[in-house]
């Protein structure tokens, strides 16, 4: 059963990982091996998780990348459901 409007996976990482630890984006970007504009994109919505952040995510948190997978597909299948009706798609069957 999907979630009615899912949080960005952002949002999850800012509130149940970064803000209870103390952690800053520039610290927790330094611990991820990323850049601050890259972690603060996806913190800030304007990005997903992609396979690679996932993994960096499961090591940095002691979670799993599925975990944060699934948060980023959950988030984005609900958007997508809703542009259905805009969608002009013929059904196929045989």
């Amino acid at each position: 059963m999907r979630m009615y409007n899912p949080p960005h996976p952002g949002e999850v990482i800012k509130s149940l990982c970064l803000e209870p630890m103390g952690i800053t984006v520039t610290q927790a970007a330094e611990a991820l091996g990323v850049s601050r504009k890259t972690l603060s994109a996806i913190l800030n919505g304007r990005a997903g998780i992609s396979p690679e952040m996932a993994v960096r995510l499961s090591i940095a948190f002691n979670t799993t990348a599925e975990s944060w997978m699934n948060q980023q597909i959950q988030y984005d299948l609900w958007h997508a459901e809703q542009g259905r009706k805009r969608l002009r798609v013929m059904k196929l069957s045989a």
